[in-house]
């Protein structure tokens, strides 16, 4: 399963020191931990997961795998890219084609590094991409609803629904807000709004860009990103480029120390992996053994077969059953035999939806 975030932003806000950063953290990571380039501008990185390591330990695994994340680097963009300035046509077709998009916005001051408006603003800089964005939408929509609701009014039940829910999408566009803040009524409403693929529907995570000094608490233009967030229902994670960049060249040893010192938990790129995840409703299963311990990512909602596939399709196509154990109690009893024994291990059939966190086993026959 492919999933992909679009890093997109303005020059000189960090977005190329974000990304190399994702990825220069993943190349240096052992061999256990996949990391690959699909494309010279797609990373793939692992989600961390601190419970992958406990089964593993349990388990006496031999190898861990954490689950994937893809990060795209999206071509740059100028204003006036949803009339094709600049490389506008080749930005809206890449933001197109990814699952949600990280925003990099400059909330720092630096006289060294010149801003392309010549003003520190996150929020008129947000604005900027997402005026293109919705002015793209708005001319699709605004083609589309009419004839959706000519066609509703000879009949046609699809269209009717059709001309509602993209109707109320657009209307959301003329006010200048984004198309992901309609609600669909019903699950063909929702059906045909994801269909639809407006680039505003698109789950957003705003990564402000703060020095090393805001690292840990943010400030007040990180705080008015937020704020903006909020209002959108997207969300929003803080993260210093130069701290992530010399976390890069520093040895694995060493970097929770270099952290502490500032007051942080865990690294920037961390927060943004596990937000992109989040933002996507995304969880995790595992599955372990003394081979390897391996997470895997499936959309929450998803039942026991559809889990199964991610595996293999052949786990799918023949499903049986799956025998679950939930995270807790393989940690709290030491492992599968003793989960067994205390009957934490259930068998779940084809309706049991997946919770983050479960341990499968698959049974099928093909």
């Amino acid at each position: 399963m492919g999933f992909k975030c679009g890093i997109v932003g303005l020059p000189n806000v960090g977005k190329s020191t974000l990304f190399n950063a994702l990825t220069e953290t993943q190349a240096a990571q052992a061999a256990n931990y996949p990391f690959c380039t699909i494309e010279p501008n797609v990373g793939q990185v692992a989600v961390p997961d601190p419970r992958l390591d406990q089964i593993a330990k349990i388990a006496g695994s031999a190898k861990i795998i954490e689950t994937q994340l893809a990060f795209v680097d999206i071509a740059g963009l100028v204003k006036g890219a949803s009339k094709g300035e600049g490389l506008g046509n080749q930005f809206l077709g890449n933001i197109r084609e990814v699952d949600a998009v990280v925003h990099v916005l400059r909330c720092f001051e630096d006289d060294d590094i010149q801003h392309v408006a010549n003003k520190i603003d996150p929020i008129s800089d947000a604005e900027v991409v997402e005026t293109e964005l919705l002015l793209s939408d708005l001319e699709s929509l605004e083609k589309r609803v009419p004839a959706f609701q000519k066609k509703a009014n000879s009949g046609d039940k699809e269209a009717k629904i059709a001309a509602n829910v993209l109707g109320q999408a657009l209307e959301l566009l003329r006010e200048g807000k984004p198309a992901r803040l309609t609600e669909p009524g019903d699950e063909e409403e929702q059906r045909i709004f994801d269909q639809s693929q407006l680039l505003t529907a698109k789950p957003v995570l705003y990564v402000c860009n703060v020095s090393e000094a805001d690292a840990a608490k943010g400030n007040a233009l990180s705080d008015a990103v937020f704020e903006k967030a909020k209002a959108e229902g997207a969300e929003a994670v803080i993260v210093s480029a130069a701290i992530e960049s010399e976390l890069v060249e520093m040895e694995a040893e060493d970097r929770a120390e270099f952290l502490a010192e500032l007051g942080l938990e865990e690294s920037g790129l961390a927060r943004v992996i596990r937000a992109g995840y989040q933002l996507l409703d995304l969880q995790t299963f595992f599955t372990v053994g003394p081979k390897e311990a391996r997470a895997w990512t499936v959309h929450k909602g998803a039942k026991a077969p559809e889990a199964a596939g991610e595996i293999h399709s052949d786990f799918e196509r023949g499903f049986i059953r799956a025998e679950t154990i939930a995270f807790d109690d393989y940690v709290a009893l030491g492992g599968e035999s003793a989960a067994r024994d205390a009957g934490k291990l259930r068998q779940e059939g084809k309706e049991y939806v997946a919770k983050d966190g479960d341990i499968f086993n698959f049974k099928f026959n093909v």
